[in-house]
């Protein structure tokens, strides 16, 4: 049997133990040592992580030849269509190649925590959500695809991996699991 953690990682938290920076660290919200993160969010993205101690796991978590589907609702500035959100799954062109969603989809803003500090927000822009499922994983891939398609991403929470969500877990909170 296998334990690992499931962290809802913080904005502003690094998915990493240590730092040459002022930046907060998965340390301030998991004590057990030998856990490692399966995968990474950047400093400004908030949500799943999953911690392990089997570098096995952590491979067949994070590796995306193993196609573990990663879903994120995304916060993004201006009013998205259809259309537009097609190109997503259809891919688009980024620097490091071809990028494609499994699935994405408009959605309501979803029932979460509210941000702090919060996102910017323009009187005269509105915004939009919208829910994307990959199974990639380039480096800060999901802000980059939805800037490709005009729309910058505002806030990026993974609210799953694979088969283990978030569930009610609030910011900076953690479930230990065997599996």
């Amino acid at each position: 049997m296998t334990r690992i953690i499931l962290l809802n990682k913080p904005y502003g938290v690094l998915s990493q133990f240590t730092t040459d920076s002022v930046s907060e660290t998965l340390k301030t919200f998991i004590r057990e040592s030998g856990f490692y993160p399966a995968g990474r969010l950047d400093k400004d993205s908030e949500g799943l992580i999953i911690l392990t101690k089997d570098g096995n796991l952590q491979s067949q978590i994070s590796d995306p030849k193993y196609g573990k589907n990663k879903v994120y609702v995304v916060q993004v500035e201006g009013r998205v269509s259809k259309t537009q959100v097609e190109r997503l799954k259809e891919g688009v062109q980024l620097k490091d190649g071809h990028a494609r969603a499994i699935e994405a989809r408009i959605i309501a803003p979803p029932s979460i925590w509210d941000r702090f500090p919060p996102i910017r927000e323009r009187k005269h822009i509105p915004t939009s959500w919208i829910e994307i499922t990959l199974n990639e994983g380039k480096n800060r891939q999901v802000r980059r695809m939805t800037a490709k398609i005009g729309f910058p991403t505002l806030r990026l929470v993974r609210i799953s991996i694979a088969n283990w969500s978030l569930g009610n877990l609030q910011p900076g909170e953690s479930i230990s699991l065997n599996i």
